[in-house]
């Protein structure tokens, strides 16, 4: 039920380059729709709608330190929140210093995750439990998961079939060199290649280009 005071639900829209992602954010907040309406779905587009929330995932994505929240945003008075695995306090911090209004972490379960959206609606600042484990949840839909990459596997191929070196993805991903390494070298073996030009074919062919889509109110629109 929706929360003390709250007339409505909390209309949101969800946004990432990638169309899967978005989509399956957006299946798991379909059994609370008493509680959250997702109005918008955009795939490298700014929001159009009337909403109260912007939910930022961060897979394949720049940080919510680095991200331009004002071109996202579009002129609304939306509130800007990002959701990721990636919950260092630090950049948790710079990211509400960019403006964001809160910040989320995908370990959490998905009725955890409407009560944080009605919370930042009310005006709170939300931001990741430091006692709490990265992992659990239950977001785990995205590219390559039929053939058993990880969600970070997924999200290094995702950022290699970009053109990114080692070096960037670490930076656009927030985690060591070494670590991305290790992910290249167990993402490779699972999809079965050698190179990273095959690795970039592969990706290509199988979803890991980003989407530039937008779907409002049952219509979707595919952009050039």
């Amino acid at each position: 039920m929706p929360r003390s005071g709250e007339s409505r639900p909390v209309r949101i829209a969800i946004i990432n380059d990638y169309e899967l992602v978005v989509a399956g954010v957006a299946a798991l907040l379909s059994g609370f729709r008493d509680r959250v309406e997702v109005v918008e779905l955009d795939s490298r587009v700014p929001v159009v709608s009337d909403v109260d929330v912007v939910l930022y995932d961060s897979y394949g994505q720049v940080q919510g330190d680095r991200i331009d929240i004002a071109a996202r945003l579009d002129g609304t008075d939306a509130k800007f929140v990002v959701f990721s695995w990636n919950v260092e306090p630090d950049l948790v911090q710079r990211s509400l210093a960019n403006g964001a209004a809160g910040y989320f972490s995908k370990a959490l379960t998905t009725e955890e995750l409407v009560e944080s959206l009605e919370r930042v609606h009310a005006g709170e600042t939300v931001v990741p439990d430091r006692e709490r484990p990265e992992e659990g949840g239950e977001f785990g839909r995205w590219p390559g998961i039929e053939v058993g990459l990880s969600q970070r596997e997924s999200e290094v191929l995702a950022l290699i079939t970009q053109g990114l070196s080692n070096q960037e993805i670490g930076d656009r991903a927030y985690i060591g060199i070494n670590t991305v390494k290790t992910y290249v070298r167990t993402l490779y073996r699972k999809i079965g290649v050698t190179r990273r030009s095959q690795a970039v074919r592969w990706g290509m062919e199988h979803g890991f280009a980003p989407d530039r889509v937008r779907h409002v109110d049952g219509r979707t629109e595919r952009l050039t």
